[in-house]
C-alpha cells in the first residue's frame, strides 16, 4: 500500500446516529474522497453494513476497512479516530469470495444472487422441509428432514452457521460448511465440510406439502424447487483487518468463548 499520508479515504456510514456522527468527524479529520477515486473505503457501522458495503463494491478492486459503530462488529476493526491512515497502511488484506446461488421456483422462474455469508434453505410452513443433497453430481443424502440447511463461506461461518452449531472456518481455508438447521432425520447427521470447488445442489421434495424458501444473505426466493450453490470464480471483495487483531486471532478467540 502507498505512503500513509497519501492515502485517499472515502467514508460510508450506516443510517444510525453513532455511525453518521463518526463519519462527519472522520471526514473533517481526513477529508472525504469520491468513492471511485478512493484508495480505501472506510465503512462505519455493524456487520450488516459491512456486508452491504462489500456487496456494493464487489468486483471493483476497492479495499474496505471497517470500524465498528454497530453491535457485534465481528467483521469490523475497533473504532479509533487517531492515526487512521497509519492503521490502514499496516492492515492485513483478506480476500473474500462470495457464493453464487441459482434458484428455481415453483413457477419455473430462475433467480441468481450472491452471498458473502451463506445460502440457506428454510422451511416456509409448520411442515419440516424434505431435501435431497447432491455434491458434484453425486447424491450424498437422499432425504434430509429438517427446518433448513445452509452452505456457509469462511467469512460467514461465524454468523448463522455458528448459531446452527456449524464449524468456524479460517478465512483462507479452501472449504465450505454444509450445516443443517434442526435436523430430524437422519437424526445424527450434523453436516459436512466441503472443498470450496464443490457444487452443491438441493432438490426440494414434496414441494406443495413442504414449501421451502432460499436466502442468499438478504435476497429471498420463495417456494423454490431446486437450488444450486457454488463459490464464485469471478467476484471477490477485499477487507482490511488491523494487524493487532487479525481475522485469525478473532477466529481463535471465538472458539474459546464460553
Amino acid at each position: 500500500m502507498k505512503d500513509p499520508s497519501a492515502l485517499a479515504l472515502a467514508f460510508v456510514a450506516a443510517d444510525t446516529d453513532d455511525a453518521q456522527q463518526a463519519a462527519a468527524r472522520l471526514s473533517a479529520l481526513y477529508g472525504q474522497e469520491r468513492l471511485e477515486n478512493a484508495d480505501v473505503i472506510v465503512a462505519l457501522g455493524g456487520d450488516g453494513f459491512m456486508l452491504q458495503t462489500l456487496r456494493e463494491t464487489m468486483g471493483t478492486g476497492k479495499q474496505i476497512y471497517g470500524m465498528n459503530r454497530g453491535t457485534v462488529g465481528f467483521l469490523m476493526n475497533e473504532y479509533h479516530e487517531q492515526g487512521l491512515r497509519e492503521r490502514i497502511a499496516e492492515a492485513i488484506p483478506e480476500t473474500i469470495r462470495p457464493l453464487e446461488m441459482e434458484a428455481k421456483d415453483a413457477a419455473g422462474e430462475t433467480f441468481e444472487a450472491l452471498a458473502i455469508n451463506e445460502v440457506s434453505l428454510l422451511r416456509q410452513s409448520y411442515q419440516a422441509a424434505k431435501i435431497r443433497i447432491t455434491v458434484d453430481g453425486k447424491v450424498r443424502l437422499d432425504e434430509l428432514i429438517c427446518d433448513g440447511i445452509m452452505v456457509a463461506t469462511p467469512a460467514g461461518s461465524t454468523a448463522y452457521n455458528l448459531s446452527a452449531h456449524g464449524p468456524i472456518l479460517p478465512l483462507d481455508a479452501p472449504l465450505l460448511a454444509l450445516t443443517p438447521v434442526s435436523p430430524f432425520r437422519p437424526r445424527r447427521w450434523r453436516g459436512a465440510l466441503l472443498p470450496n470447488q464443490s457444487v452443491v445442489e438441493f432438490s426440494i421434495l414434496e414441494t406443495e406439502k413442504r414449501p421451502v424458501n432460499a436466502v442468499a444473505d438478504h435476497t429471498e426466493i420463495k417456494s423454490v424447487i431446486s437450488v444450486t450453490v457454488r463459490e464464485s470464480r469471478d467476484f471477490t471483495a477485499t477487507t482490511l483487518f488491523d494487524a493487532s487483531h487479525s481475522w485469525d486471532e478473532r477466529i481463535l478467540s471465538e472458539q474459546f468463548r464460553y
